[in-house]
């Protein structure tokens, strides 16, 4: 699959969240949760996109295929002076999913951060499909698992912990 990244515009900020919100809802609604729970609560709230997309040092992708649609996008954080990098989101847009379009997105974030000597990140522990995209198709290393006994120091408080996250690392250099 053929992706190009380009960077996000200020003017599609809002329908990149909008996609991403959906795809982020969709994997939740369908992972373990019984796939026809209705959920009270955004998956990815509006507060944690924009922290995300304004910390310093974020990169935000559009992934976009030949003929100009967008099909997914990612948030980096990039960190010039240590080359720790961290991959805030990745999404792969509802409709289009399996097909390769995540791992294409991943290579190319890899391919356009050549410096970086290691990426973290995050995922719920109920989320089987992003965990087997992560280890197996991304080559990421599951590091930690923060839950109720044992919470992310970084993580906001009002965060489920009950629910837990997987931390992710892969080193490059």
């Amino acid at each position: 699959m053929n992706i190009q990244l380009l960077r996000l515009r200020t003017e599609e900020t809002i329908e990149f969240k909008e996609e991403m919100q959906e795809a982020f809802q969709h994997g939740f609604d369908s992972a373990e949760r019984g796939g026809n729970r209705q959920n009270q609560w955004q998956v990815l709230p509006d507060k944690d996109f924009y922290q995300s997309l304004e910390s310093e040092g974020a990169e935000a992708y559009e992934a976009v295929v030949a003929d100009g649609r967008r099909v997914g996008g990612a948030i980096v954080v990039i960190d010039n002076e240590m080359h720790h990098n961290e991959l805030a989101f990745l999404y792969v847009k509802v409709g289009v999913q399996s097909m390769g379009i995540g791992q294409a997105i991943w290579k190319a974030i890899e391919a356009l951060h050549p410096e970086t000597e290691m990426w973290e990140t995050c995922t719920p522990y109920f989320d089987r499909r992003n965990i087997h995209f992560y280890i197996n198709r991304c080559g990421f290393h599951a590091v930690e698992f923060f839950n109720e006994h044992h919470p992310d120091p970084l993580m906001p408080e009002q965060f489920d912990h009950e629910d837990g996250l997987f931390k992710f690392e892969k080193v490059m250099k």
